[in-house]
């Protein structure tokens, strides 16, 4: 394992009395190191391994992950997304799933990184604006109201919720690494 190959698996443990910013981004940032430790440390081959019947793979995965975090940044910024979701080819939903095998695991791991960072300091900065109650700065295209804050990180946490499940499967079928959380 290299050093541009690991990603950030530190779990940072809130008071037990923390306040509701706190505890979100807690349990964000948790899902994040999962995440992190299930597909950290890869090599091509492994990030490209799927489990069929599924053709999904670790690699797909992260850059599916950099793809939700640049989309949600931009619904706490308004600011034109960042890569991958920059590229036109990206409007098309199955292209982050379909590209990642021609990426470099330094790629992967850089541009998930990346996107996670543009996150935190989006999210860092609307929340000392306003906090979780203020709306987002898109609307929705079906009635044009705009969700709050609160709404956008949870439905981020649950975008890796659901997402650190299929990691856990497809890791265990690389090289048998399970577990709930990383060692910290």
């Amino acid at each position: 394992m290299t050093d541009d190959t690991v990603l950030n698996t530190v779990i940072h443990e809130p008071s037990m009395t923390a306040g509701e910013v706190e505890m979100l981004m807690f349990a964000l940032d948790r899902s994040r190191a999962q995440f992190a430790w299930k597909c950290g440390g890869l090599d091509t081959a492994g990030l490209n391994r799927p489990q069929p019947p599924s053709t999904m793979t670790l690699g797909s995965l992260l850059k599916h992950m950099a793809a939700v975090e640049e989309r949600y940044t931009i619904d706490f910024t308004g600011e034109a997304p960042g890569p991958p979701l920059d590229a036109p080819e990206a409007a098309d939903p199955r292209w982050v799933w379909q590209s990642a095998a021609d990426d470099t695991p330094a790629e992967l791991y850089g541009l998930w990184r990346g996107a996670v960072e543009r996150s935190r300091a989006a999210m860092a900065k609307a929340l000392a604006d306003g906090g979780l109650d203020q709306p987002a700065k898109y609307t929705t295209a079906d009635d044009g109201r705009s969700p709050n804050l609160r709404r956008i990180v949870v439905d981020l946490h649950d975008e890796y919720a659901r997402h650190v499940g299929h990691a856990d499967l497809l890791r265990e079928a690389v090289d048998g690494l399970t577990g709930e959380d990383p060692p910290q």
